[in-house]
């Protein structure tokens, strides 16, 4: 059955598209990629993936979403026939995946903005390091994961309207002002021209032919605006057909881009002002829970209030991320076996939550899950619609733009990237992380294979000659 519910306003689905875009990837992912990619490098090739590759997949995937009226899981055997049938599971299993080991770094942000608000912050990166080693190790882990996800279904639950776009609709607003907030008090700090300098305005050439600086601007293009998923297809099958897509779109990918830089405004200044280059170098969990909460200690009680807000300011983009992550299975439940919303989320969420116990549990395979389902299946995802709205169903791709005004140019301009560019830049983009990160696991392998075993010298070979 066709979806029927919709969005009370085109504003409604912009700010919960964008909600779906805007998350910890944004505020947690961008500041460790950047400063490990020559920071202008990074930058240079994020923006021109999402410009040449992901705008154009980004439109194609609400096109296939609103000219169906599916979900994610038969939208694409509506478009172009059964042999598209496991471009709708794929689309499942990458929310699911992304959304069982989100859940756990959500659990981890709630955790530490309730100590922050009701405890304080460590006095120093040891004690810092000891707490964090306290949030995500545990039976605090399942408590966290657990209610994030609980709090996801409420929203989830109560529909597209009811629930979604009325959480999009204070939440981004909220957001922006404070993260704009928090930006202009950062700019304030004695280090904050050396933390933009050395982050984000610094550019290092060589950085543009790195492979990890090349897998990571795949990653955290495709991860941060959410194409590949089927989040925005989901909740474009709730469109109407007036809305003009493509500045749809370049709205959704501007407020992504937007908080990602001013993040990075926050999180730089912070981490120059008090020497913790070393620590948001180390990983993505040293930038958000360890550099952070160190710097701000400093700071006595102005500290902990900056550190409430940027955590709470965490956890609420996590949660309008979280939200369209579910809101793929339940509208896939819901249009293929006609359950109700509340029976679908129920099952949904509890599966996801069983698939994320890995992750809560054991700190590699939360690893995994990102590189696997937050990376390689993100960037498979939106190669597949490019090639499906491009070549397979161009006619539907052509028609939606039509209806709703798109002009012809702009239509033959999206055509065209979608068959030509998109796809091979995309293929390209995919062989190289496949590569880079099949040289990271080897790497990580080799020393602890017995070297007895068959496969161990072609293990550390690959590793060595990825340069590991």
């Amino acid at each position: 059955m066709a979806v029927r519910e919709h969005w009370r306003s085109n504003l409604g689905f912009v700010l919960a598209a964008s909600g779906s875009a805007v998350g910890l990837g944004n505020l947690w992912g961008f500041a460790y990629r950047a400063s490990q990619g020559g920071g202008g490098a990074f930058l240079l090739l994020y923006l021109l993936i999402v410009l040449v590759v992901c705008l154009p997949v980004l439109v194609a995937e609400m096109a296939l979403g609103r000219s169906t009226g599916h979900s994610p899981l038969l939208a694409p055997v509506t478009a172009a026939g059964k042999g598209w049938q496991p471009l709708g599971w794929l689309f499942i299993a990458a929310s699911c995946g992304i959304l069982a080991f989100y859940a756990v770094l959500m659990g981890w942000t709630g955790h530490t903005l309730i100590h922050a608000l009701f405890v304080g912050l460590p006095s120093d990166q040891e004690a810092a390091s000891t707490f964090f080693a306290g949030v995500s190790k545990g039976n605090s882990v399942l408590v966290g994961q657990g209610l994030s996800l609980v709090l996801t279904a409420a929203v989830v639950s109560t529909g597209v309207q009811g629930g979604i776009e009325r959480l999009s609709r204070w939440a981004l607003p909220l957001l922006f002002a404070l993260l704009i907030g928090l930006a202009i008090w950062a700019s304030g700090l004695e280090g904050a021209a050396a933390g933009r300098q050395t982050f984000l305005l610094n550019f290092d050439s060589a950085q543009l032919f790195n492979l990890t600086t090349i897998r990571h601007a795949f990653n955290q293009a495709f991860f941060s605006i959410g194409t590949g998923i089927g989040c925005i297809l989901a909740y474009a099958a709730y469109l109407d057909r007036r809305a003009h897509l493509p500045r749809e779109a370049v709205a959704v990918v501007g407020m992504d881009t937007a908080v990602g830089l001013l993040a990075g405004l926050v999180t730089f200044p912070v981490v120059m002002s008090f020497g913790l280059q070393n620590t948001v170098g180390e990983s993505t969990i040293g930038a958000l829970f360890i550099s952070i909460p160190t710097g701000l200690a400093s700071l006595g009680h102005t500290g902990q209030v900056v550190a409430v807000l940027f955590f709470f300011l965490a956890y609420l983009a996590a949660i309008t991320s979280s939200v369209s992550l579910l809101e793929v299975p339940v509208a896939s439940l819901v249009d293929r076996l006609g359950w109700t919303r509340r029976r679908a989320v129920t099952v949904a969420a509890t599966v996801i939550f069983v698939l994320g116990l890995p992750s809560a549990t054991y700190g590699p395979a939360l690893d995994f899950m990102s590189d696997v389902f937050g990376g390689v299946l993100l960037i498979v995802g939106g190669l597949l619609i490019s090639l499906l709205m491009g070549w397979r169903a161009p006619a539907r791709f052509r028609e939606d733009l039509s209806q709703s005004g798109t002009p012809s140019d702009l239509r033959h301009v999206l055509l065209f990237s979608l068959r030509w560019v998109s796809p091979l830049v995309i293929a390209v983009g995919l062989v190289i992380s496949l590569w880079d990160l099949l040289g990271q696991w080897s790497s990580g392998l080799c020393p602890v294979l017995p070297s007895w075993l068959p496969v161990s010298w072609m293990v550390c070979a690959f590793g060595s000659a990825h340069g590991g």
